[in-house]
């Protein structure tokens, strides 16, 4: 587990756009966090990441966006799902088991049908505007390495090697 305090929306982006580096297709990433927490700014950041040049926005509405880069990027907002069988009716298993990577905001309203292996990331506000707990966490020897990597790319960053836990 991974554990790192922000202050701003630039750190949050860096965040992003390093995992987004370390990702090569294949993962789901899960994110959970209150509304406003920064949960669209952190996969529009991935995506920038996985070399992405559309400009990603939150599919509330339409639940997917698919968007190409070094690998395709599936990106899942379910705030509104009433249903897991909404996702089925989705074909979600085509995306959580592809080679793309697929990014699920409030992944949590769909816990039931999420792989075991995954990342999870969890977005907190801190108590100012702008600053936030980031944890990320995963299940699988993949996802595990990913989280070892981005630790190490922290470490060389001067802002933010001495932010996390």
């Amino acid at each position: 587990m991974l554990r790192i305090n922000v202050d701003n929306l630039k750190e949050t982006e860096r965040i992003g756009f390093i995992l987004g580096k370390l990702l090569t297709g294949g993962e789901v990433v899960c994110m959970t966090g209150d509304l406003g927490a920064g949960k669209t700014t952190m996969t529009q950041s991935i995506a920038k990441g996985l070399d992405v040049e559309d400009y990603v926005t939150s599919p509330t509405f339409t639940i997917i966006n698919e968007y190409s880069g070094r690998c395709p990027l599936y990106h899942f907002d379910v705030y509104r799902i009433n249903d897991v069988d909404e996702m089925y009716d989705l074909g979600y298993e085509e995306y959580f088991y592809s080679r793309g990577v697929s990014v699920i905001e409030w992944a949590n309203i769909i816990e039931e049908i999420l792989p075991e292996e995954r990342l999870n990331i969890e977005i907190s506000k801190k108590d100012n505007n702008e600053g936030r707990e980031i944890i990320i966490s995963g299940n699988g020897e993949k996802h595990i390495n990913i989280i070892e990597k981005i630790k190490e790319e922290l470490k060389k960053d001067e802002n933010l090697s001495h932010r996390y836990l």
